[in-house]
């Protein structure tokens, strides 16, 4: 490439607050249509707003877990704008005086590790939601577009990072590494499903030797995958713009998932277009240092950070930490089970197993899995002990998974614990052998396979329950006795 690729992307996440920002209304997802509005939040002549203190917090400890500097003294705005599903007519929100600036964002790429500025987060209200030809009456009703005010008013942060990002690959690992964290702070679900996850990007090319290019803004894109595709394409569209001598039209383009390609939506609006002003019914915000430290104490350890500890104080592989640390309620889980079963890879292979496995399956959160941790480490020390075999172990587990029991009560009553009296397990050996005389002279000579077969059979005689060990030993031993 004969370009140097510059991206900046605006992160908006939705708040896990059960209010609004400025107003006392729900912010529960999927309820009927304009249900969870008030007049405040519909922006009715006479009415005041009022801060959500949850909501600051959220965006504090974000900007800290950030390394950004907190602005003492900030202040809300109106941006200015018409849109039908903006009640208002303008959008409170932050602009001079944000929340935070000049923090920062380390993650690997291909084994490089890329540091990306943070320029300022804010907060600011959500807008509304235009439905477009969804009601199923006639078709001219078909023809119309309906507005829902639910989420309006919904606490939103910006998140804005410095057009340092120099590769499609780079945006999705950033975006990865950030939605890790604000889950981790659990500051917000990041469901991108839901809108509580939003990215735009902003791209410019220009000759190696330039600093910067004219931009372009990029919407609609609905997953990391399609903003990395979506950056893919843009890249490409300007890059030939460029080689035939052609300039780049600063605006907003959209992203077409079906066609691959993004197409003009409108000329890119400036900061001035919207008329930016302080919002008159609201105080300055202070954040003193006093509340700064409160809600860093309330920090959690965070996924970096975790990741290198879990291969530092339990020698586990690189891959098993960054699993386990992929979610915080998953390593949660994992140290929980530690304190019940002590054996690190075990458990880490446990984990990223069978667990792992069922929770997929099942399409469960990991929060709401009826197995605890205590139950896990419990049906793990029989395992160890050989009070059950590998696969019963599975079989229990399943159950437990299922209904939350303890692996005692299901093993005592499915009579599932492993036969380890070496008298009854020698007869049922001698059984086998004397069943399958052609097994014991393939083994003979020199088919290992054929062991694994008689093991086999050993096995379905003792409906799985036999110490594969024990089996292992007393059927070499016999086939070794056969021979003298």
């Amino acid at each position: 490439m004969n370009y140097l690729v510059n991206i900046g992307l605006e992160v908006h996440a939705e708040l896990l607050t059960q209010s609004k920002l400025f107003c006392g209304c729900s912010t529960k997802f999927g309820m009927p249509p304009n249900t969870q509005t008030c007049p405040v939040c519909l922006g009715l002549p006479g009415v005041l707003p009022v801060i959500n203190v949850k909501a600051v917090k959220y965006a504090i400890s974000t900007a800290l877990a950030l390394h950004c500097k907190i602005n003492q003294l900030c202040r809300f705005a109106r941006k200015n704008y018409y849109y039908p599903d903006l009640p208002k007519n303008y959008q409170i929100s932050q602009y001079e005086e944000p929340l935070a600036r000049n923090g920062y964002l380390e993650f690997e790429v291909e084994n490089k590790l890329i540091k990306v500025d943070i320029e300022r987060i804010h907060l600011e209200e959500d807008a509304g939601k235009l439905i477009h030809g969804e009601n199923k009456g006639s078709m001219k009703e078909k023809e119309l577009s309906f507005v829902d005010y639910n989420r309006t008013g919904i606490p939103l942060m910006e998140i804005v990072s410095s057009p340092a990002i120099s590769s499609p690959q780079e945006a999705y690992q950033y975006l990865t590494d950030l939605k890790r964290i604000l889950k981790y702070l659990r500051v917000s679900d990041c469901n991108m499903e839901e809108g509580s996850l939003r990215c735009d990007a902003n791209i410019s090319l220009a000759p190696k030797g330039e600093r910067m290019g004219t931009k372009a803004e990029l919407k609609n894109m609905n997953s990391f995958k399609e903003i990395r595709e979506g950056l893919t394409a843009e890249i490409k569209r300007q890059s030939h713009l460029l080689d035939k001598g052609e300039k780049i039209i600063q605006e907003t383009r959209l992203w077409d998932a079906e066609k691959r390609r993004t197409r003009s939506m409108r000329s890119k609006e400036e900061a001035h277009d919207y008329r930016y002003f302080p919002e008159p019914d609201l105080l300055p915000l202070e954040i003193d240092r006093k509340w700064q430290q409160e809600v860093k104490a309330k920090i959690p350890e965070m996924p970096q950070e975790r990741c290198q500890r879990f291969i530092i104080k339990y020698g586990l592989p690189p891959y098993d930490a960054g699993v386990l640390t992929e979610s915080r309620n998953l390593a949660d889980y994992f140290e929980e089970c530690l304190k019940s079963f002590p054996y690190y890879k075990q458990v880490s292979n446990w984990i990223m197993g069978e667990f792992l496995r069922l929770v997929k399956k099942e399409n469960v959160a990991i929060d709401k899995v009826k197995v605890t941790p205590a139950q896990t480490g419990e049906l793990l020390n029989y395992l160890k002990k050989g009070t059950v075999s590998g696969k019963l172990a599975k079989l229990i587990f399943q159950e437990m998974f299922k209904t939350g029991k303890e692996a005692e009560e299901i093993i005592e009553t499915g009579g599932l614990k492993q036969i380890t009296d070496e008298t009854s397990l020698e007869k049922v050996v001698g059984e086998v052998l004397k069943e399958n005389p052609q097994g014991v002279q393939d083994f003979k000579a020199g088919k290992e396979k054929a062991l694994g077969y008689l093991v086999g059979q050993i096995m379905k005689k003792t409906k799985g329950k036999a110490n594969p060990q024990l089996v292992n030993r007393f059927l070499r031993e016999k086939i070794s006795n056969l021979s003298q």
